[in-house]
């Protein structure tokens, strides 16, 4: 039971939930975009019913260019599992359209509420940091080790406590 693509009227960029259609291409792109090699395990969790408003493809001009991929954890917590968009689009706020997108249907997410957002961040990856911090995300700590095929290896810890705010969609606007 797909939503159709959403899109936003001042933009030609629009959304679209993650498929076993679609499985190939949200590959592909994360073989371009992450400097690891993902599970068949991870695809099959990605395109479960119950992640599809936190697994997203985004299209720029019909062009898929980035994903985001959550999951549900503990009944109570989202885990941003990976987001990232091609290069050349980075400067188009695509990336902020789709954390977005995911916090606002956390916000909406009844059945379990969700409480939080969290997700890990490479500690030599300074611009991530601060692109979540722009969007409400506090460091809650550094995990020592976490990658083990990268260097370095740690990772900051990031989270958004989820309000009742975060329904309305109520962000501070981008400059």
């Amino acid at each position: 039971m797909s939503n159709p693509p959403a899109s936003f009227s001042s933009s030609r960029v629009t959304f679209a939930s993650l498929t076993y259609r679609n499985l190939g291409t949200v590959k592909k792109l994360n073989s371009v975009l992450f400097p690891i090699k993902y599970s068949d395990k991870f695809y099959q969790d990605i395109i479960a019913p119950e992640v599809e408003d936190f697994c997203q493809l985004i299209y720029y001009n019909d062009v898929p260019v980035g994903n985001i991929c959550c999951r549900l954890e503990n009944n109570k917590d989202l885990y941003l599992m990976t987001m990232g968009v091609l290069a050349p689009y980075r400067s188009k706020q695509l990336g902020s359209q789709a954390l977005k997108r995911v916090i606002k249907a956390a916000a909406s997410h009844s059945k379990p509420k969700i409480r939080r957002i969290y997700l890990h961040v490479q500690v030599s990856n300074t611009d991530a940091k601060r692109f979540y911090e722009r969007h409400g995300f506090k460091e809650a700590g550094i995990k020592e080790d976490y990658y083990k095929k990268i260097m370095p290896r740690g990772a900051w810890i990031l989270e958004r406590i989820i309000d009742s705010e975060d329904k309305q969609d109520q962000e501070k606007p981008e400059l």
